[in-house]
């Protein structure tokens, strides 16, 4: 069984690294766990992309994962995570336009999605690459009803090179590491 942290320890690169060493076996499912939930509606706001690269850069470090090990589970919780919210902005479209927050902000919600249609392709690639929005344009996308079949194909590019930009930057961290 895993020890809590301590008082000593004072950061989360530690009590990351101690739990890692206690649970090895289990260490690689906080990537696709962390990438899934950094980019899932609802719970990406809460999590911070920042912790993912934390994690990977120790699990890389340490030699619990190689690159394609972390690339491969990256990619596949990041598109779980984005279709998750696009099907609930897909499903929750028609109703969420009769909802009282809707109607309230109207005005900026049509703005919004006309925009979000107009450049739907573009939302996709940006979206993925901005942590204060990566949860939210896959919804946004569902809700204004963009096609689905567009999104999926534009989702698998733009999180196949965000997880290797996710590499790369695990691998630079392990440099400085040391």
């Amino acid at each position: 069984m895993a020890h809590l942290p301590t008082r000593e320890d004072n950061n989360i690169e530690s009590a990351f690294s101690e739990w890692i060493t206690n649970n090895r076996h289990l260490a690689p499912l906080v990537v696709s766990g962390l990438a899934f939930a950094e980019s899932c509606v609802g719970i990406g706001i809460f999590v911070s992309g920042a912790l993912l690269l934390i994690a990977t850069t120790l699990l890389y470090h340490n030699g619990i994962v190689d690159l394609y090990q972390i690339g491969f589970l990256a990619f596949f919780g990041a598109i779980a995570g984005d279709q998750v919210g696009f099907w609930v902005g897909y499903r929750a479209g028609p109703g969420f336009h009769h909802t009282r927050l809707a109607k309230r902000y109207a005005k900026q919600l049509a703005k919004g999605e006309s925009m979000v249609l107009r450049h739907g392709g573009f939302a996709v690639f940006i979206g993925r690459y901005i942590p204060a929005i990566r949860s939210l344009v896959p919804a946004l996308l569902g809700v204004a009803g963009y096609d689905r079949r567009k999104y999926v194909v534009l989702d698998i590019l733009a999180c196949g090179t965000w997880a290797v930009a996710l590499c790369l930057l695990s691998m630079l961290g392990s440099t400085a590491l040391g």
